[in-house]
């Protein structure tokens, strides 16, 4: 063995899979599936069955997740499909900057600012308003297959403390 020491820049992540197989027979409304390489939410299934020695097939309808566009994929329902690993998380809207970045309040304390403004104006429009306004706000940002994306905005029950002491006074 040699005392030089070796670095290796590794360019992969832990190995964590951004989808998992699952059987197509298995799929139901509601559920998730990747079609044409992007997350679905299953709107529509219909399972067919063909001939004497034909496979049943599954007709799945989906509406991509971050786009919103209708993709559509017929698969025999015992092969399987890629399911992708979704994760809806919560965080508190601190600041937003002047160049479309927002920060976001991670439940441990951190800070998260790789964030852009939704580009859904209704989205968008609830966000800028929500904050010009002072309002405490927990945006949910949507994670599948390497994208996030603004999925709702909530706005923080908060009163002043004139509310508070006039609610503990009136119990």
């Amino acid at each position: 063995m040699s005392d030089e020491e070796h670095h290796f820049e590794s360019k992969a992540d832990a190995g964590a899979s951004k989808t998992y197989p699952q059987q197509a027979g298995t799929i139901r409304k509601n559920g998730y599936i990747v079609i044409k390489n992007r997350p679905c939410k299953v709107v529509e299934v219909s399972t067919s069955k063909t001939g004497k020695h034909g496979h049943a097939k599954c007709h799945f309808v989906g509406i991509d997740i971050f786009n919103g566009k209708k993709l559509e994929d017929i698969v025999p329902s015992s092969h399987n499909c890629d399911v992708p690993h979704v994760n809806r998380v919560d965080y508190q809207l601190i600041d937003i900057s002047e160049d479309g970045f927002v920060s976001l309040l991670t439940e441990n304390g951190n800070t998260k600012d790789d964030l852009r403004l939704p580009t859904d104006d209704n989205l968008l429009t609830q966000i800028k308003d929500g904050f010009g306004e002072g309002k405490d706000l927990v945006v949910s940002v949507m994670s599948a297959m390497g994208e996030e994306q603004f999925g709702l905005v909530r706005f923080l029950f908060s009163r002043t403390i004139d509310q508070l002491v006039h609610f503990y006074l009136v119990i």
